[in-house]
């Protein structure tokens, strides 16, 4: 309701309205729906279009009255699953739970999208619907990495968007990066480095070797710090900021380190209940243990981010609990409340500019951000 001098929609203008797809997860609607409801108090200044068979939502939706009056629901006869081919959904795809929720974000009714189904098909879709924006030649998948920085995290681009990535994409894909860092993490001149098979400047492929020729000069208009190539033990480390990659490897290291997560906790667990000593030792940190289990939780972290095009979009995990939809549905608050896209529209186009017009994108980028 409008206050004061506000028009009711100047007041409505102020909510922040997200699309999410209720119907893409492993774990069906019921974990969407619970996961908006977990987020929702937190959210008070955000509204929902939540998409999906109205027969099943409904009743779900009832269930939360926290959700009351926060939801519109937006009915959506068929559904894309994990086995359908992005090429088939790009020309069949109209009607499916997916497309109504970028097509939401295309159409100015929400400022960002959330979906748990297949990342091809909402890539596809995504890309269609919204396009990419000026000057992007291959939009990127950036994931949040746990670390031992002050934020807690580091940003990792691409995770699988497309496999391969020449030495325009990557200089391309670090200064998207170190735009995420920046209005994601509130990092102000992010660190960005390579990822390699060593620090040495004369290993890695070509493509490699050309970026990190050209990342140098790409930094300033980019507002980031090359620190060079870095490895794989780097991800964590807090000699860096932003790791950027191509998608393949990017993808393997993500579903990599998950699962190394995944086990430390289960072999965690394990020792710590495996005779009368180990827990009463548990009992005894019983603190610390839950803040490094919150640490390395993954579902605390859900949420990859498409960069690079005219919408925000984020994907969370097909096998996401209300956990991991409600991180990946405030990271979609967090970063439509910043302005993202706009942000990320002038930095791109700063950083593709060169000599005195570079100068004068950087004004305006910093002037956005």
């Amino acid at each position: 309701m409008a206050t004061g001098s506000e028009t009711p929609s100047e007041a409505s203008a102020k909510r922040i309205v997200i699309s999410v797809d209720a119907m893409g997860s492993d774990r069906g609607p019921v974990a969407v729906v619970a996961g908006l409801a977990r987020c929702c108090a937190s959210l008070a200044d955000a509204d929902f279009i939540l998409h999906g068979d109205e027969v099943q939502l409904r009743p779900l939706l009832e269930k939360h009255p926290c959700l009351a009056g926060r939801v519109s629901l937006r009915h959506a006869p068929r559904v894309v699953t994990m086995e359908d081919k992005p090429s088939q959904v790009m020309r069949h795809g109209e009607g499916t739970s997916m497309w109504s929720t970028i097509e939401c974000v295309k159409q100015g009714e929400a400022t960002v999208a959330v979906s748990c189904g297949n990342t091809g098909a909402l890539m596809a879709i995504s890309m269609i619907r919204l396009r990419k924006l000026p000057g992007v030649n291959r939009p990127a998948i950036a994931c949040l990495w746990p670390s031992a920085n002050p934020v807690g995290f580091n940003v990792m681009l691409d995770v699988g968007a497309d496999i391969k990535a020449d030495a325009d994409d990557l200089v391309q894909y670090a200064a998207m990066g170190a735009s995420y860092a920046r209005n994601g993490l509130g990092i102000a001149r992010p660190r960005v480095g390579l990822l390699n098979v060593g620090t040495e400047e004369h290993k890695g492929r070509a493509e490699l070797k050309q970026a990190h020729e050209h990342m140098p000069g790409s930094a300033e208009a980019g507002a980031y710090d090359y620190v060079g190539f870095v490895e794989g033990g780097d991800l964590p480390s807090s000699r860096v900021d932003v790791i950027v990659t191509d998608g393949f490897t990017g993808n393997i290291a993500l579903k990599t380190g998950e699962g190394t997560a995944k086990l430390i906790s289960k072999l965690l667990g394990d020792a710590l209940r495996s005779n009368l000593l180990s827990k009463l030792g548990a009992l005894l940190a019983m603190g610390s243990l839950r803040g490094l289990q919150r640490r390395i939780d993954p579902r605390r972290v859900n949420g990859g981010v498409f960069l690079g095009l005219n919408g925000t979009v984020i994907k969370s995990h097909g096998s996401a609990d209300e956990t991991g939809v409600a991180a990946a549905i405030a990271l979609a608050h967090r970063l439509s409340g910043v302005g993202f896209v706009d942000r990320l529209a002038a930095r791109v186009a700063s950083a593709g500019r060169t000599g005195q017009d570079a100068a004068s994108g950087e004004a305006e980028a910093k002037a956005n951000e």
